[in-house]
């Protein structure tokens, strides 16, 4: 497997995403939660732009939220805005705008869980944590459990931290290279839905409570709501 990941990443790596070109934990948490749930191409147009009006996380910690939520708008899933906001206001007063290096520092965070703090610190810092996330499950579901039914993600764990070992690759090259090929895997057809414990369909968009909501915070954002309001409609 490592053979074909390395050459794979040699090859077709998507070096030129522009997350990829930062070790700014600041950039790089503003890619992660883009990423969630939100196809590559949808979010890379957003990043720039989001990283146009708030560079650092000094600027975005003195911007107002409905400034925020404005310029997320189009990516979904609004709370993550409101998380990395209030990260901002942390990081600027608490770590006088030092991002913590530590992992268990940075699950303090608001919003921030296991995956995102552990892909932060590998990304930023090229701290060799141990994480999974859809694309790296492909991989390993793929090539370690061709036949085998509802693998568990401590199964695979245990598989990334022996080869990220053997793989004597800088840890954020490889967990790129895990994600490219995996994105590569899905693209060719590869599907390993009935094969995991951990998958959960996403639930449609269309006519969910959701979409609703997105509905009622683009309008309250147009007749500029408080921020009272703005935060009421994120919880609701």
């Amino acid at each position: 497997m490592l053979r074909e990941l390395k050459s794979f990443y040699k090859k077709s790596g998507r070096g030129h995403l522009p997350w990829r070109k930062t070790k700014d934990p600041y950039k790089i948490l503003v890619s992660e939660l883009m990423l969630q749930q939100t196809q590559v191409s949808r979010v890379v147009p957003k990043y720039e732009a989001f990283l146009k009006r708030f560079p650092t996380f000094a600027v975005l910690a003195k911007a107002s939220l409905s400034d925020v939520l404005k310029e997320w708008q189009g990516l979904g899933y609004n709370r993550r805005a409101k998380f990395l906001h209030e990260t901002a206001k942390i990081v600027a007063k608490q770590y006088k705008g030092k991002f913590p290096k530590e992992v268990l520092e940075i699950e303090k965070l608001p919003g921030i869980g296991h995956y995102t703090a552990r892909a932060v610190s590998t990304f930023a810092f090229n701290n060799p944590e141990v994480f999974i996330e859809t694309n790296i499950r492909t991989v390993f579901t793929h090539f370690y459990f061709p036949t085998k039914r509802l693998v568990s993600d401590k199964e695979i764990l245990l598989l990334i931290e022996s080869d990220l070992k053997k793989s004597k690759m800088e840890p954020r090259d490889f967990y790129a290279a895990l994600m490219d090929y995996g994105s590569h895997l899905k693209a060719s057809g590869v599907r390993i839905n009935n094969k995991s414990k951990h998958y959960v369909k996403q639930s449609k968009f269309e006519g969910s409570t959701r979409q609703k909501r997105a509905a009622l915070l683009r309008d309250a954002l147009k007749t500029g709501a408080s921020e009272k309001e703005l935060e009421k409609l994120l919880h609701s």
